[in-house]
């Protein structure tokens, strides 16, 4: 099987997006090579029994292993400055693997309140099916952690900035109240993405990702990432969670996200550029409430932002004081921006969470995670800046 050069490590972020991982076939090939099969052939029934028992190391099954995706998973590891990684079918198959494959019945999770639909719905309905006690606390209120994590718990999951109201949870202070008492820290980084925020030098031991959004960047490939310096944790209980239950990646799809890291950095300073202008224009805007972006000084946790961050992301959410109906008729007033619950995107995607990626929970539970009837969520993309904020102004000047 492919290993890790050891000269990897000691490239500079920008050569280890584009080169990391690489490893050509005897054909030489330029671009990494897409091996699109699902199993592998032995030369004897003594080198296939060899391989099962992991005598000899070798690919077997690509449900398992495969030469594309371990190039894919070496390449993030590289990106994220963690040993291992795990690569998934989708943003949702890394979350409930990274979680469900620790837990047993009778275990303890603390969660931050924040959280995407889907995990909400693991956190909140899933888990306690199988007797596992779960609780929500306000992610940016240290007193409701340290009253949460006052007795033996094994996982704490986070997002932060959380989906879609962009909270910023103080990393280093949970993880220290977690280890505390015993609990691994999950930590869902996919809007800061590792080139904005690295939770495992912070103090997590465990970041997945929806590889869907900003690493493939295109709107072409489903695909997840968990990636851990924690080894015992990948050989049991990780590995055997994911080759028994099947979340693999394709082939193609790690090509495509292979191909989306190669222009990774490049595209996160457009986003995040474009996201700050508009939220910008936004601030102080007739009929716009609050304006939600780690970038601006007004965000609630700016400070901690900055500190955790190296900039704020290419997503803005703003509250319409108009509600349900204003944020309706902005959004059928756009001409440029697409309507779309994706996000990361090189095309600017924009989405009204309370009917759309938080519609399943009811009214109050909104209301607590700070999701309202009039707050939208906007996805910069790559678009020149001032025509989005011709199309915003247009829109605005509609709806409000």
């Amino acid at each position: 099987m492919n290993k890790e050069d050891p000269a990897d490590r000691t490239w500079r972020r920008a050569t280890r997006l584009v080169r990391g991982g690489t490893r050509r076939s005897p054909f030489d090939e330029t671009s990494e090579a897409l091996f699109m099969t699902s199993g592998y052939v032995y030369a004897t029934a003594e080198e296939a029994e060899r391989a099962f028992t992991g005598e000899h190391q070798r690919f077997v099954y690509s449900r398992f292993a495969n030469p594309t995706i371990e190039m894919f998973q070496t390449r993030m590891a590289l990106l994220e400055g963690a040993g291992l990684c795990r690569a998934t079918a989708s943003g949702m198959a890394a979350v409930f693997a990274a979680l469900m494959c620790q837990l047993e019945a009778g275990d303890r999770v603390v969660s931050s309140r924040a959280l995407f639909g889907s995990c909400h719905f693991i956190v909140t309905e899933l888990l306690p099916r199988y007797g596992i006690e779960s609780l929500l606390v306000d992610g940016t209120d240290m007193d409701q952690w340290r009253a949460a994590l006052d007795r033996p718990t094994a996982c704490v999951f986070l997002e932060t900035p959380s989906n879609p109201g962009l909270d910023v949870i103080d990393l280093r202070a949970v993880a220290d109240l977690a280890h505390g008492v015993g609990a691994r820290v999950v930590v869902d980084n996919v809007f800061a993405t590792p080139l904005l925020q690295q939770p495992l030098d912070l103090g997590a031991d465990i970041v997945v990702y929806s590889t869907t959004k900003h690493i493939d960047g295109q709107g072409r490939s489903l695909g997840g990432a968990i990636l851990t310096n924690d080894a015992a944790f990948v050989e049991d209980p990780l590995t055997p969670f994911l080759r028994n239950t099947g979340p693999a990646l394709s082939p193609f799809n790690a090509w495509l996200l292979l191909k989306g890291l190669e222009t990774l950095e490049v595209r996160m300073a457009r986003h995040c550029a474009n996201a700050r202008a508009v939220a910008e224009f936004l601030d102080g805007r007739p009929g716009v409430g609050r304006v939600l972006y780690p970038g601006l000084p007004s965000h609630p946790q700016h400070a901690l932002a900055s500190a955790q961050m190296s900039d704020g992301g290419s997503v803005v959410a703003f509250d319409l004081d108009g509600g349900k109906d204003a944020a309706f008729r902005l959004l059928n007033a756009l001409r440029l921006i697409d309507i779309s619950n994706n996000l990361g995107d090189a095309k600017s995607l924009i989405t009204h969470p309370a009917t759309t990626t938080h519609q399943r929970l009811d009214a109050a539970e909104r209301r607590r995670m700070g999701v309202g009837d009039g707050l939208v969520r906007f996805s910069a993309g790559l678009e020149d800046v001032a025509d989005l904020i011709e199309d915003l102004d247009r829109a605005l000047t509609a709806a409000v």
